[in-house]
């Protein structure tokens, strides 16, 4: 039905390799840290590679101004999340760079 080209234990074997490998990036996201700084280092967020926030360091500076304190979170909120995205694409290119389905072919 499907031909000599597809063998379908070749996939299944695959596939679970992929499981564990993405079970492995999931644990290491874990240990991962990201920083990022606003406001020249007066705000500065900390997350792990799976997007939890882990710490915030605020510049006493910053306490008698809401406004500010706010709009400086905001932006290192973000960027701290953008690089958090941006890893784990990186992680994902990297895991799919490691599974070539055609090897052995």
């Amino acid at each position: 039905m499907f031909g000599s080209g597809l063998d379908m234990s070749k996939m299944a074997e695959m596939m679970s390799k992929m499981q564990e490998k993405v079970k492995e990036l999931e644990e290491q996201a874990k240990n991962t840290e990201l920083m990022a700084r606003a406001g020249g280092g007066m705000v500065e967020v900390r997350a792990n590679g799976a997007g939890e926030i882990i710490d915030i360091s605020i510049d006493d500076s910053l306490l008698e101004d809401k406004e500010s304190l706010q709009i400086l979170l905001i932006s290192a909120i973000n960027d701290v999340n953008k690089m958090v995205e941006d890893n784990k694409k990186s992680q994902a290119m990297g895991m799919l760079g490691g599974l070539n389905p055609f090897a052995g072919a």
